[in-house]
Parts: C-alpha cells; structure tokens; sequence
C-alpha cells in the first residue's frame, strides 16, 4: 500500500507542478503533497507551507473583492 500511495502521490504532485504551469488547478498538487506527507515528513511541511500561503491569498481576493463591491456601491 505504501508503494501505491507515493507512486500516486509523486504522480499527482508532478500532474499538478506541470499543470500549474500550463493553466490549470493546483489541486492535484495539494492532493500529492497530502498522500506523500503520510509517509515523507518533508511533504508536511511543503503541505502546511502551501496551505498556509493559499490562506493568505484567499484572504486578499475577498479583501481586494469585497473593496470592489463597496466602491460601486458608492458611485
């Protein structure tokens, strides 16, 4: 099972590195990281990492929406 996993894991991470690149979901880059990280502890931190940095930016698109809409309100 352990051979599945990080055959899987690696699969979808690199799918995701590619298709990040090409317009695409970072998705299957989440979902690799989080298959490698039961087995490799370094994945864990790339996973806490990259979470931690998609917060941030989700935080400022509602930030930068929300502003958005209260300035047409305005007008």
């Amino acid at each position: 099972m352990k051979i599945v996993r990080l055959t899987l894991g690696g699969l979808l991470f690199i799918a995701g590195i590619v298709l990040t690149l090409l317009p695409g979901s970072i998705l299957l880059v989440i979902s690799g990281l989080m298959l490698l990280s039961y087995d490799w502890p370094r994945a864990r931190g790339w996973l806490k990492y990259s979470q931690s940095i998609m917060s941030v930016g989700a935080k400022k698109l509602d930030r930068f929406f929300l502003l958005r809409k209260l300035s047409r309100k305005k007008c």
